[in-house]
């Protein structure tokens, strides 16, 4: 028998398909033959007596589920999601890179330092990536800090914003769709599929419009059912960063799969992502922990 630390933070629990995704770890956990355990910020300092940690949290350089990795990997426990993958995901720029370096498909990409983020380089941008950008500021999620320009001004603008929180920052081609793909990989093979339905209010699955906040509708797939050229994008993405779990989003363009991002900890909802793959859960338990012998 072996025991998991399911880190959280109670403010990363705001709807009832979260709480129960919690649950679902746990009872796969449980038949699996193991104990599972949620952790607290303050109990950071029992992840030592566990046998793998699944951190359940936003995960960021400068926030407690950083620090649980760490914790977990300095005692030589297994965890999801590892240092290193949280580090490449929660920088953009670091991510993009490498991508490149693997030759994954991704939008036309430039990095722009604080000193190209003027009218005039907006300009240049817009006659080499199109007539729409999109702007990125290396440490957003949940899609904040990215906004669509087509203009000179707009990109002067947006960027000295974003500038404030980031020293640099990702321009890339926009690239039109009325979903994306989300794929999950989960040690370097498919865990779940699904299709992020883009609201019609946005370009985004997830924005502030009016002052209320419009999100994407999920609907799921068998992985079998997704077309074989994004599942192979993504798997290359996901390896691209490491063995850990990771949600790739991608755009179908034309039959070519673009990879717009890779995320460490990607949500995984009760009935949205994991409806056509029930096994995710347990799944996810043995690569941490394996079978109860």
């Amino acid at each position: 028998m072996g025991s998991l630390a399911i880190f959280i933070e109670r403010s990363a629990i705001s709807r009832s398909s979260e709480f129960e995704a919690l649950m679902r770890y746990r009872a796969a956990a449980e038949e699996l033959g193991h104990r599972a355990d949620y952790l607290f910020r303050r109990e950071l300092r029992r992840i030592p007596t566990y046998d793998a940690v699944l951190i359940r949290a936003l995960t960021d350089p400068m926030n407690s589920s950083y620090v649980a990795a760490r914790i977990a990997e300095m005692n030589g426990k297994p965890v999801i999601d590892d240092s290193h993958s949280i580090l490449v995901c929660c920088d953009k720029v670091h991510m993009y890179r490498r991508l490149m370096a693997a030759g994954v498909a991704i939008p036309l990409t430039e990095f722009c330092d604080a000193p190209d983020v003027t009218a005039a380089r907006g300009r240049e941008l817009l006659d080499l990536l199109g007539p729409r950008l999109v702007l990125k500021a290396p440490n957003s999620c949940f899609s904040q800090h990215v906004e669509q320009v087509t203009t000179p001004e707009e990109f002067s603008k947006v960027g000295e914003r974003f500038l404030r929180r980031a020293d640099r920052l990702v321009v890339q081609q926009f690239v039109e769709s009325d979903f994306d793909w989300r794929i999950g990989v989960l040690g370097g093979e498919p865990l779940f599929a699904c299709r992020y339905v883009i609201p019609e209010e946005t370009f985004k699955i997830l924005a502030v419009v009016d002052g209320r906040t419009v999100s994407c509708r999920v609907e799921a797939v068998p992985v079998a059912e997704a077309p074989a050229h994004v599942v192979s994008a993504a798997l290359a993405a996901a390896n691209a960063i490491g063995r850990g779990l990771y949600g790739v989003d991608l755009k179908d363009d034309r039959g070519r799969a673009v990879v717009i991002e890779v995320n460490d900890n990607p949500t995984i909802n009760a009935e949205e992502e994991d409806r056509c793959a029930p096994d995710a859960y347990a799944r996810i338990v043995r690569h941490l922990l394996g079978p109860h012998d």
